[in-house]
């Protein structure tokens, strides 16, 4: 088996971010977090997640994001399993995150997407069924 454990974001303000990542995952926590050095810059970093996932930030990011309408090589979005996305959206728009766009309307899930404060796409799917095969069908 293999399954995704964590995603590391570089980005400049680790408070912005966990204000976001907290109400997004409220049951979550910061598991670590230090200061460090990399490639010669000095860096903070957390973790924030559970015992089995989480996502590691460092702020000592430069620049902007991929402009997330255009085609430049880079991340795209990526996404998380909820049990409820409309409480997913209320929590984030409660915390003043707006949604960035509403997914498809399709007759086995939910999804939502949220630009997160580093200016990455963040997916929420809730899904409809327990059946893969529906789950994963598109119309």
């Amino acid at each position: 088996m293999i399954q995704l454990e964590h995603v590391n974001l570089v980005v400049k303000d680790i408070p912005e971010m966990l204000k976001f990542y907290q109400a997004a995952f409220p049951h979550w926590y910061v598991r670590a977090e230090g200061q460090g050095e990399w490639s010669g810059k000095p860096r903070n970093w957390l973790h924030f997640g559970d015992d089995y996932q989480y996502i590691a930030m460092s702020d000592h990011g430069e620049g902007d994001n991929r402009y997330l309408a255009g085609h430049q090589v880079g991340f795209a979005h990526f996404a998380f399993v909820t049990n409820s996305v409309d409480t997913v959206i209320q929590n984030l728009v409660d915390a003043g995150f707006p949604i960035a766009k509403d997914g498809a309307e399709e007759p086995y899930r939910k999804n939502v997407y949220f630009v997160d404060p580093a200016g990455f796409e963040i997916e929420f799917v809730e899904y409809l069924t327990d059946d893969p095969k529906l789950r994963n069908l598109t119309v």
